[in-house]
């Protein structure tokens, strides 16, 4: 029988990344030629974790610094996402099990402010906690964000 990973697991599993390649094919389309970055689930990780209290930070500029730190055009956005996730969930198992230091993932928002109902406790729990910060949620459309996001960004330094 196999034994299911972790979440933490899948964190630490880095799988031979980062990698970086030349921009090719369909993918020149959306964004252009150059280089591109695959970053390992670590590097994403350890970006989210250091997002102070009251500020955020998106998808967008995790992958303007990953960009920055391997000296490339672009950061995959998909794996960037999926990383995120990940973390997000790797954080609340460790908290599930007592850790009180864990990867602020609730701060780690889409491009655009939007709120991501696939971290742990969906748009309820990360409401809650973006609020107990100080941070105002609205509807958009069908989304949720956080109002007026921007004012709140965290850059992080590479």
């Amino acid at each position: 029988m196999k034994i299911k990973k972790s979440w933490r697991d899948k964190l630490a599993d880095s799988k031979g990344l980062p990698k970086i390649g030349r921009v090719m094919g369909n993918m020149t389309k959306r964004w252009g030629t150059g280089t591109m970055v695959i970053p390992a689930p670590m590097e994403v990780d350890e970006i989210m974790r250091r997002v102070p209290k009251g500020r955020l930070i998106t998808i967008k500029e995790i992958r303007a610094a990953l960009a920055k730190k391997h000296r490339v055009n672009i950061t995959c956005p998909i794996t960037t996402g999926i990383f995120a996730w990940i973390a997000a969930h790797a954080a609340e198992e460790a908290a599930v099990e007592g850790r009180k230091r864990i990867t602020p993932y609730w701060r780690t928002l889409k491009t655009g402010g939007e709120l991501n109902v696939k971290y742990p406790g969906g748009i309820p729990a990360l409401r809650e906690r973006l609020q107990t910060e100080g941070h105002r949620v609205i509807q958009k459309g069908k989304k949720l964000v956080v109002a007026d996001f921007e004012r709140s960004l965290f850059i992080p330094s590479v």
